[in-house]
């Protein structure tokens, strides 16, 4: 993907790769983060994810909506390794990474959050921060013991986690415990953590679930900031405002299945999506169904 110039935003780019592209469930895309096939999650008789394909345009904000039990959450959870498939693979920058545990899909560049929070509430902010940075030289047992081998590592890695800390304006909570911030905050704590890596693609699981209004802005905006630095973004929410404000493209799950995807004016008035939140006979009148 080019540069923008300084007139042209990473949306406009964002916007314009996927001018075109017909709005169809797993429709490919010109340039894919990431690419699955014929991914099934069955738990026991029930078939919780079942996608036959699915393409994740590089560079766009993309929100994966549906309504609850659609397999979203589930979806994320196998994209990322917490969870394992009985069918099915997919690639991440043309790598097969079906199979691989969560860390190594991390340091990949692959990152994500979660709706129900998992900062490490005995531990510092700072230190929940610095905790997140990778290969640590000071994580080895006989490293440890010689700290002129890894305190300049260190030095960087608190560097880092501050200037994120400043970006998402929770600096002054440095030295507090995680335990004490409100939920709003530790979802920004979550979402700058998972910065530390620098990723190529960040997952959020319902960024805004539980969050009050005064920081729901302040989400907006850094979700936005992470496509205008570069990233790729993939999230999961109930949120439709959000949904329309954000997104470049959206992806509507049902019962496991991609049953609708495409820009989010064209998405919102599918009538897939319509019966998938409110039920195939929501416009019946009552004499309908009485007949």
């Amino acid at each position: 993907m080019p540069a923008p110039s300084q007139n042209t935003s990473r949306r406009d780019i964002a916007l314009a790769a996927l001018a075109g592209i017909t709005p169809t469930p797993g429709v490919s895309k010109p340039d894919p983060i990431i690419v699955a096939d014929h991914v099934v999650r069955k738990f026991g008789g029930l078939t919780a994810v079942n996608v036959s394909h699915l393409e994740i345009q590089r560079g766009a904000i993309t929100a994966l909506i549906g309504p609850n039990g659609a397999g979203k959450t589930t979806f994320f959870n196998l994209l990322t390794g917490f969870d394992q498939v009985n069918e099915g693979s997919w690639s991440f920058n043309g790598v097969k990474i079906s199979g691989t545990p969560p860390h190594k899909v991390a340091r990949m560049g692959m990152v994500r959050t979660f709706q129900l929070t998992k900062a490490l509430y005995r531990l510092t902010v700072i230190d929940n921060m610095r905790l997140a940075a990778t290969k640590q030289k000071g994580e080895s047992i006989l490293r440890a013991a010689l700290p002129f081998l890894w305190n300049a590592q260190e030095k960087a890695a608190t560097a880092r986690s501050e200037e994120l800390l400043t970006r998402f304006k929770l600096i002054d909570k440095r030295d507090d415990f995680a335990a004490a911030l409100s939920g709003g905050q530790r979802k920004l704590l979550e979402m700058a953590r998972a910065l530390m890596v620098e990723p190529e693609l960040v997952m959020l699981d319902e960024p805004m679930a539980g969050v009050n209004p005064a920081l729901k802005q302040s989400l907006l905006g850094h979700i936005k900031d992470l496509r205008e630095d570069g990233m790729t973004v993939l999230f999961v929410e109930h949120d439709m405002d959000m949904v329309r404000d954000i997104s470049d493209w959206v992806i509507v799950m049902a019962q496991g299945v991609i049953v609708a995807e495409g820009p989010p004016n064209i998405v919102m008035r599918d009538k897939a999506v319509i019966d998938a939140y409110l039920g195939a006979h929501h416009d019946s009148t009552l004499e309908q169904d009485r007949g």
